[in-house]
């Protein structure tokens, strides 16, 4: 199980620097603009935070609820002292907070706790967990008894982060035995953020009491004097002690290396929307100077056969030059998956096309076989013009097409963000919270990425 970790983790650093690699030298070949390169810098000094937050090798655990759920008081309990402020209050976490908690010697891990969030300033506080969501590897869900329609729509946005998720079901000293169990069975139902999902796991829910409420004990003294006080009792935390430490001893490095390159995904994807808007006018520009050409070629060849293959050639080169004016990974071989991606996405048009291009090559390569006399050339020249305009409308279409296709597959590659991910995906065992997150969750299956 390590050596897979290491696997997944190595395969994330390796990603990340070959973006940053490709970046760089771009900057420092003059490819990208000084006004390009300061219009992403923000971008790339994410990839280059993540790089770090992978070599430190520290897991981030935030936790997330609504107001007087008790999300501060789990996290004291599992660092076996008070260190974050609590109280009767509502809001009493202003801000996001993190504290590092060595559980054991192989794990470092950051714990975050974050505001409510039913509290006021909602917009403020809603993209705030949004930013913490996004940098956490494992998240808590601090529940205190069933759960409300506020929880429940928060618990759906947390999910959108693609982070596994443990629901903690807190205060259960508040609860009989019987209650306890119906309130546990209803959150597995719900926990999992739909109620057409499987029940959540053993490992995906657990029940704890972070600061149990005081307990009036009666107290006699040898003089026969009666008084009662109130004991203080220890947390009931070990369960989810042991469930963290379990999940992390387990695919700790593997969440690592995942979360590293989703937000590598996600910023890469930023990246490309900025560079192909800064050059949206000089891509347009290259489209129809290839439409002309492309045109001009097919039309002044004689030979059917040659016209399709030379077309083909062309379009393979538009989609590398438009890569190449956006400054984004690509090679021959994936502009060849993204040309055939659009013949098969464009429901049949641009095959049509195709087709009707070989029928006017092959009349056009008859008149010119069957001589030169006035109807041939007539009949070669309209078959020329045909055929010319069809190779340049076949030209605009599929470079247009492959703005898109660059534009949502920047991210592929041999070591691109999202072909590790599916890799990671793919390999991760099935006792896993990740594996169980890959079949629960759409957005997060590899041909969904």
């Amino acid at each position: 199980m390590s050596n897979l970790q290491e696997s997944h983790l190595n395969r994330a650093r390796a990603s990340l620097r070959q973006t940053l690699s490709w970046y760089n030298s771009l900057r420092k070949s003059g490819q990208a603009s000084r006004e390009l390169t300061g219009l992403v810098k923000p971008e790339l000094e994410m990839l280059t935070s993540t790089l770090n937050k992978l070599d430190q090798n520290v897991v981030r655990i935030a936790a997330f609820g609504l107001v007087s759920r008790g999300k501060s008081s789990v996290l004291n309990a599992l660092l076996g002292q008070k260190v974050l402020q609590t109280g009767p209050l509502n809001g009493v976490t202003q801000y996001p907070r993190s504290i590092r908690w060595s559980p054991s010697e192989k794990v470092q891990v950051e714990l975050i706790d974050t505001p409510g969030l039913d509290e006021i300033a909602g917009e403020i506080r809603a993209k705030m967990a949004k930013d913490v969501a996004q940098q956490a590897d494992l998240i808590l869900f601090v529940v205190s008894g069933d759960i409300t329609r506020t929880e429940y729509n928060a618990l759906l946005e947390l999910r959108k982060s693609q982070k596994p998720l443990i629901l903690v079901f807190n205060k259960i000293d508040l609860y009989p035995d019987t209650d306890r169990e119906t309130v546990y069975r209803n959150l597995q139902q719900l926990g999992a953020g739909n109620l057409l999902e499987k029940p959540l796991q053993p490992d995906e829910i657990v029940m704890v009491a972070a600061e149990p409420s005081p307990l009036e004990v009666r107290v006699e003294y040898p003089d026969g004097r009666v008084d009662y006080e109130w004991e203080t009792l220890p947390p009931q935390i070990d369960e989810l002690r042991k469930t963290i430490l379990n999940i992390l001893n387990r695919e700790g490095r593997s969440l690592l290396a995942l979360n590293a390159l989703v937000q590598a995904k996600f910023t890469e994807e930023i990246i490309a929307q900025k560079t192909i808007g800064a050059r949206e006018q000089q891509a347009e520009e290259l489209i129809w100077q290839f439409a002309k050409y492309k045109a001009l070629a097919v039309a002044l060849n004689p030979i059917a056969v040659l016209d399709v293959f030379g077309g083909a050639v062309a379009d393979l080169a538009l989609i590398r030059s438009l890569a190449k004016v956006y400054g984004l990974p690509m090679t021959g071989f994936q502009a060849g998956k993204i040309l055939k991606t659009i013949f098969l996405s464009s429901g049949g048009l641009l095959l049509g096309e195709l087709g009707t291009s070989v029928v006017f090559g092959f009349d056009k390569s008859a008149s010119i076989v069957a001589g030169d006399n006035p109807a041939n050339i007539t009949g070669f020249i309209g078959s020329a013009l045909v055929q010319s305009g069809i190779a340049g409308y076949g030209a605009v279409t599929i470079g247009k097409a492959a703005k898109v296709y660059l534009e949502a597959g920047c991210t592929w590659g041999q070591f691109g963000a999202s072909t590790v991910i599916q890799e990671i995906l793919a390999t991760v065992p099935k006792e896993t919270i990740l594996h169980r997150l890959q079949q629960e969750l759409g957005w997060l299956k590899p041909d969904n990425l």
